[in-house]
């Protein structure tokens, strides 16, 4: 399969946009963002398990990230409630689970081959540091080569500066709604921007964002 594999192409997906689809594991859906293969795949999804349900052992030969959206995710290394950002580097292996049902972001084949980071953090209550602009803050979450992955948090009204992605943006909005010149992006919505683009973007409620920068191909 291949779905938005144009990296030299804006891609926004709203809420509703996507249909759910099954994964092979029963009570465990994906809704599909982008993806390049089959069943491995370089993939962003949001996935979602149903109570109870869990995913076979397997091997990330690829590596994963995850961002907990809701309920608890598993695996036999702990328990990572909503707010836990996870970084499984190539090679790692775990057998997920969810026992009363969770929703996830997920990332796979993404890695750098020399990114080795194991992460296990809490986002919920940890302390944002001042952003680019006033009202916006930021807390980093990891950094490798030219890649940064933050969450971004916008008080209402805030307006980042104008710039440009060299290196592409990936956003995914977790709370309120974030508006640039493009369009209105409500809770819920994906945005990747290809390198070289640019955008003014501000938020008339407040919005609380996941971003990462500086991993996508030159046009």
């Amino acid at each position: 399969m291949q779905l938005h594999t144009d990296y030299a192409a804006r891609v926004v997906i709203r809420p509703g946009d996507v249909d759910w689809a099954p994964s092979p594991e029963p009570g465990v859906d994906r809704m599909r963002l982008e993806r390049d293969g089959d069943e491995i795949a370089r993939a962003t999804s949001i996935v979602r398990y149903a109570p109870g349900s869990s995913f076979a052992m397997h091997v990330h030969g690829g590596g994963e990230e995850i961002l907990v959206l809701e309920g608890v995710f598993s695996d036999e290394h702990g328990d990572y409630p909503a707010g836990s950002y996870l970084r499984n580097p190539i090679g790692s292996r775990h057998t997920p689970y969810s026992r009363p049902g969770c929703t996830l972001l997920v990332k796979l084949w993404q890695f750098q081959r020399d990114d080795g980071a194991t992460l296990r953090l809490q986002t919920r209550g940890a302390a944002f540091i001042p952003g680019s602009a006033p009202g916006l803050t930021r807390l980093p979450l990891h950094a490798h080569g030219s890649e940064t992955v933050s969450l971004l948090c916008f008080a209402p009204g805030a307006r980042a500066n104008a710039h440009v992605h060299a290196g592409g943006e990936e956003l995914y909005v977790l709370e309120g709604e974030l508006r640039d010149e493009h369009g209105d992006y409500p809770a819920g919505t994906w945005i990747r921007s290809p390198a070289g683009s640019q955008h003014h973007p501000w938020s008339p409620t407040g919005c609380l964002l996941y971003s990462k920068t500086g991993h996508l191909p030159p046009r």
